[in-house]
C-alpha cells in the first residue's frame, strides 16, 4: 500500500459535540475510555498497511497535535508518518479552510512531496472497522476514477445523508444531498439481500473516498471555487460522467457527530458482544501507550461496564457505564448509564485528605448518584452530588454543565460543588 496516501479530515468547530469540543477538536475527543476519535481512522489505515497519513485540522488543534506526537512514531527504517496539517496562510491563500475539498486543495502542495497514486480521504469523527485494502482492490478492479464507500440505510435515516443511485455494476449515476421523504421513492438502489430484509434500500455516502491522484487534480482545476466534496466535487464528477463507483460496506459504522450519537456509541461498547469489537487482534485500535498502574476496585458491584487503566474505584455500584483513564469514584457512589472520561493526572493524596468543599479533588466524590451523564476530563464532582439526566430536563447551557437531549454533560475542568442536585 505504498502508493496510497491517506488524509483524515479534522472538521471545523464541532458545534454539535459542544461542550466536548470547547477546548479540543473533534478528532481529539476521548472515546472508549482510553482512545481518541482520530485513533479510529488511523488504526484502520495502519491495519491496512497504509503508512502515509495526514490529519487536516484548524480548530483547537493543540490537544490533537500532542496526542499524535505522543502516539504515532515510526522507526528510522520506515518511511511512514502520521502528521498534522493545520490551516495556514500562504502566498496563494490567506483564508481558513472553507470545507472538506478546500482543506485538501490548500494542503495538496504538502502531499505532492510524496509518491502516491491514490488519495484516500477519511472523516475524523466516525466509529467503524473497515479493511481499506478491499475497497482499494474494488477501486482498481472496476477501473474507477473515484470510489465512494456507501452503507445501506432505511428511509428514516436516508434524509440525513447524501444518497447515491447506482446501476447493476455499482457505478454511481446520480447523487442527492439529504433528500426529503417525498423524493425517496426515486432513490432506491440494489443492495445485498440481507439489507433489503432490514428495510435498508438506500445507499448513503460514508464520507470515505478514494481518488486517483491525477483525477483529483483535474477536478480541482475544473471547479476552482468548490469547497466541499459531498456537495460539489462528487456531484460534479458524476455529472461529467467520471467513473465513480460505490463500495458497499455492510459492517458496523456510526457517525459521531452529536452528543447523543457519542453517548450511545460509547455505551454500546459495554455490550457482551459489541458491534464495534475492541478485542479483535486483526483489527487493533491503537492509541497512546501510557505507563499506568492497573485499576483498583474496592467494594464495588460492576455490571456491563468498562474500566480503563489507572482507576481507583470505591463506588457502591457501576452499571452500564464507561470509566476512562485515572478515574476516581468515591465510596457510596452509584454510576449508571454514564461516561466518565477520567483525568489527565492523579489527585494528590493531601488534596483528597484535606479537601476544599468549594474545590473538590478531580474525580467523583462520595455518596453521589450519577445517571445519564457525560463527565469530561479533570472535572471535580463533590460529595453528595445527584445528577439524574433524562427527558425531564430542559436542554440548555447552565453555569457548570450542559443538557443535550436529556444527557447531562459536565465539561472539562468543571467544578460541581458538594450537595448539588441536577
Amino acid at each position: 500500500m505504498d502508493n496510497v496516501l491517506a488524509v483524515i479530515l479534522g472538521g471545523g468547530q464541532g458545534s454539535r459535540l459542544y461542550p466536548l469540543t470547547r477546548s479540543r477538536s473533534k478528532p481529539a475527543v476521548p472515546i472508549g475510555g482510553k482512545y481518541r476519535l482520530v485513533d479510529i481512522p488511523i488504526s484502520n489505515c495502519l491495519n491496512a498497511h497504509i503508512r502515509k497519513i495526514y490529519v487536516l485540522t484548524q480548530f483547537n488543534s493543540a490537544s490533537l497535535n500532542r496526542h499524535i506526537k505522543n502516539t504515532y512514531s515510526f522507526d528510522a527504517f520506515n518511511a511512514g508518518f502520521v502528521d498534522v496539517l493545520a490551516a495556514e496562510q500562504t502566498i496563494t491563500s490567506q483564508s481558513w479552510f472553507q470545507g472538506t475539498a478546500d482543506a485538501v486543495r490548500q494542503s495538496l502542495h504538502h502531499m505532492n512531496n510524496h509518491d502516491f497514486d491514490y488519495l484516500m480521504i477519511l472523516s475524523g469523527d466516525q466509529l467503524y472497522q473497515m479493511d481499506f485494502r478491499e475497497m482499494l482492490n474494488r477501486h482498481k478492479s472496476t477501473k474507477a476514477e473515484i470510489t465512494i464507500a456507501t452503507i445501506p440505510v432505511n428511509a428514516d435515516d436516508a434524509t440525513g445523508f447524501g444518497i447515491m443511485k447506482t446501476d447493476d455494476n455499482h457505478t454511481i449515476k446520480s447523487f442527492v444531498e439529504k433528500p426529503s421523504k417525498d423524493q425517496l421513492s426515486e432513490w432506491t438502489s440494489e443492495v445485498p439481500e440481507e439489507e433489503k430484509k432490514l428495510g435498508n434500500h438506500y445507499l448513503a455516502s460514508m464520507g470515505i473516498y478514494i481518488f486517483n491522484r491525477k483525477v483529483l487534480a483535474e477536478l480541482f482545476e475544473e471547479k476552482p471555487e468548490a469547497t466541499d466534496f459531498g456537495k460539489e466535487i462528487i456531484p460534479g464528477a458524476i455529472d461529467a460522467n467520471r467513473r465513480v463507483s460505490s463500495y458497499i460496506y455492510n459492517g458496523y459504522w456510526t457517525d459521531i457527530g452529536t452528543i447523543k450519537s457519542f453517548f450511545e456509541a460509547n455505551l454500546a461498547l459495554t455490550d457482551s458482544m459489541p458491534a464495534f469489537n475492541l478485542y479483535d487482534t486483526s483489527k487493533m485500535v491503537y492509541t497512546r501507550a501510557r505507563m499506568l498502574p492497573a485499576s483498583k476496585v474496592s467494594g464495588t458491584a460492576l455490571e456491563r461496564s468498562i474500566i480503563a487503566e489507572g482507576c481507583i474505584i470505591e463506588a457502591s455500584r457501576v452499571e452500564h457505564s464507561l470509566l476512562g483513564i485515572r478515574s476516581r469514584v468515591g465510596r457510596g457512589t452509584t454510576v449508571v448509564d454514564s461516561i466518565i472520561m477520567g483525568n489527565d493526572y492523579f489527585p494528590h493524596l493531601d488534596e483528597i485528605q484535606h479537601r476544599d468543599s468549594n474545590k473538590p479533588p478531580v474525580g467523583i466524590g462520595e455518596r453521589c448518584y450519577i445517571q445519564n451523564c457525560i463527565v469530561d476530563k479533570n472535572a471535580r464532582i463533590g460529595n453528595d452530588v445527584r445528577i439524574n439526566g433524562g427527558s425531564h430536563l430542559q436542554d440548555g447551557t447552565y453555569d457548570d454543565y450542559c443538557v443535550v437531549n436529556g444527557i447531562v454533560v459536565v465539561p472539562k475542568n468543571a467544578i460541581i460543588k458538594d450537595g448539588t442536585v441536577i
